[in-house]
């Protein structure tokens, strides 16, 4: 029984209206409408995961998202998140288990959704993906449903101030199942994954109904569209050098979890 998820949904929908955020939604039949389904999308903002997963309402369908730890950890976000029956992942070496709770949930006939490239990108570009979600859906069997989200980037998006900005446009569009055999690498199959999220997001971007108001607000274009966010070469670089600092902040945290534990008596 759904104590939690429902009445999330019925907030979300609520603050869409009051926000009159226009939200179009396209090929949501490629969410299966019942059984097991992988829905895998680009990441451009804090919020992708409350438009896909409304994109998914009208199949019926509530979506577990994996999400990183910490989000779980939140005293707020924790128990909700828990509530919805979404998926934890530890990005610091709990792959495994993330992909077989994930295969799980599948097996139970739940729609999983999941952002393979395991971070916001900053030149809102899809970047290079990870393979679980491909690992994922062939271990399961289950439909790989290509997505791309865009918009969402001018309301909230890492390093950017929140811009509760009212009647902004939100595009989230669902693609056709990316086929596969269960003898694939899932390497070939994440790269076919990722062209079609990526004709997806370009395709929203080219149709976006809104356009920047002035030069200062082209930086939710990408660069190469004119905008002045990040390229995807910077953002690389950005995003490997949070990488690094993740790292760094979690080792010295261990170091610090040890020192504790030898000075108890």
């Amino acid at each position: 029984m759904e104590l939690v998820y429902p009445p999330v949904i019925a907030f979300a929908r609520a603050a869409f209206a009051v926000m009159r955020w226009r939200i179009g939604v396209s090929g949501a039949g490629h969410v299966p409408a019942t059984g097991p389904g992988v829905i895998a999308a680009n990441h451009v903002g804090y919020l992708d995961f409350a438009f896909i997963g409304y994109g998914a309402i009208d199949r019926d369908r509530l979506v577990r998202f994996m999400a990183k730890q910490e989000v779980f950890d939140h005293a707020v976000s924790g128990p909700l998140m828990r509530g919805m029956r979404h998926l934890p992942v530890d990005r610091f070496g709990g792959a495994v288990a993330a992909i077989d709770t994930a295969v799980a949930a599948l097996g139970a006939g739940e729609v999983i959704g999941l952002f393979p490239e395991g971070t916001i990108s900053r030149s809102f570009v899809p970047a290079s993906a990870k393979t679980g979600a491909a690992r994922i859906a062939m271990r399961a069997g289950a439909p790989l449903i290509p997505s791309g989200v865009w918009g969402s980037q001018r309301l909230l998006t890492k390093g950017r101030p929140p811009n509760w900005q009212r009647r902004v446009p939100i595009t989230v569009a669902f693609g056709a199942p990316v086929d596969y055999d269960s003898g694939d690498d899932p390497a070939d199959v994440t790269v076919e994954l990722m062209r079609r999220v990526t004709a997806l997001v370009d395709d929203a971007a080219a149709t976006y109904p809104d356009a920047p108001r002035d030069a200062a607000d082209r930086w939710w274009l990408p660069a190469h569209l004119g905008g002045t966010a990040p390229t995807v070469e910077e953002a690389d670089r950005m995003a490997e050098q949070e990488r690094q600092d993740r790292l760094a902040r979690r080792r010295e945290e261990r170091r610090q979890t040890r020192e504790e534990d030898r000075s108890t008596p």
